[in-house]
């Protein structure tokens, strides 16, 4: 009798709530880690960056001035800044549907094989594994006008040299030809994993229905459950052209003529070369925002198209 006194219903209420704060602090136990890490990596910085953008603050200043959104009315006026923000948005132009569909078209050709599957695979995956400023110098020597074998081998088809680094109307899609290279391995490798998740047994269906073509099959079958592969290929493609800076400084320091200046180069240039560090956090988020933008938009007009 003395037990069941002490059961009632106060007392279960008491434990249900010990029970679920004891869940609460464990939970939030087990997230602090990835709170902490998200706070300093990535919080703190776009703070600090927020209110630098806002001042007109100089790298190795002892003081500084709050001047507002003036650094981000001088970058929408600077004519360098919007030639630089339009040399962007080619380079993405170019580089996002050779990397998607180029790596794609790779994947399905190397998925088909059996042998030689794997050689193929390390070769397109060098690229990723290597240093592009390396790499770069590498480029260099092969477009080289006189020396590179390319040209060499321009001559001896009977065509006339040509400058591609050197020319304001080659040196841009030069380098987003070497952005696609870069690219096209580790696309490739996520195209193969999406390939090889799909079903076997949904090919055979399909053929039984009359689907033998290997076109009718990849347009029924295959595109359709690439899309969640596609969609995350398709933004990271995205991301990575934005962040294009290796080649632009090593190959041609954003010429000729300003042909290859693109905005996270001028944003170094501004923060660490000229140490207006004021100016380049306001162009540092407006590059972010770009790619915010982009991401949100991708996502969205995709995630409708996509079977998961």
């Amino acid at each position: 009798m003395a037990m069941a006194a002490l059961a009632t219903p106060a007392s279960f209420a008491s434990v249900a709530r010990r029970r679920r704060w004891i869940e609460r602090v464990t939970g939030l136990g087990f997230a602090m880690p990835a709170l902490v890490l998200l706070l300093l990596t990535i919080l703190l910085p776009l703070g600090a960056l927020t209110l630098l953008s806002l001042t007109n603050y100089e790298f190795g200043g002892t003081d500084m001035d709050w001047v507002g959104l003036k650094n981000f009315q001088r970058a929408l006026a600077d004519p360098i800044i919007r030639r630089s923000l339009v040399n962007t948005l080619v380079y993405v132009a170019i580089v996002v549907p050779g990397g998607v569909l180029g790596a794609l078209l790779i994947a399905v050709l190397v998925h088909r094989r059996k042998q030689t599957r794997s050689f193929y695979e390390v070769i397109y995956f060098l690229p990723v594994t290597s240093t592009l400023i390396a790499m770069a110098t590498v480029w260099q020597f092969l477009l080289h006008p006189s020396l590179g074998p390319v040209n060499a081998l321009l001559k001896w088809l009977g065509f006339a040299p040509v400058a591609f680094l050197s020319e304001p109307s080659t040196a841009l899609a030069t380098l987003a030809v070497i952005g696609i290279w870069q690219l096209l391995g580790f696309n490739m490798i996520l195209f193969l994993a999406g390939l090889t998740a799909i079903p076997r047994d949904l090919y055979e269906a399909a053929e039984i229905d009359g689907c033998a073509g290997g076109i009718d099959r990849f347009l029924t079958i295959t595109w359709p459950l690439l899309g969640p592969t596609t969609m995350f290929v398709l933004v990271t493609t995205m991301i990575t052209a934005f962040k294009i800076f290796d080649t632009v400084a090593v190959m041609t320091r954003g010429g000729p003529v300003g042909s290859t200046e693109v905005l996270l180069y001028n944003i170094y240039l501004e923060g660490f070369q000229y140490f207006h560090t004021g100016y380049a956090a306001a162009l540092t988020f407006i590059f972010l925002t770009f790619i915010l933008v982009f991401s949100v938009m991708q996502t969205f007009a995709l995630d409708r198209k996509v079977h998961y």
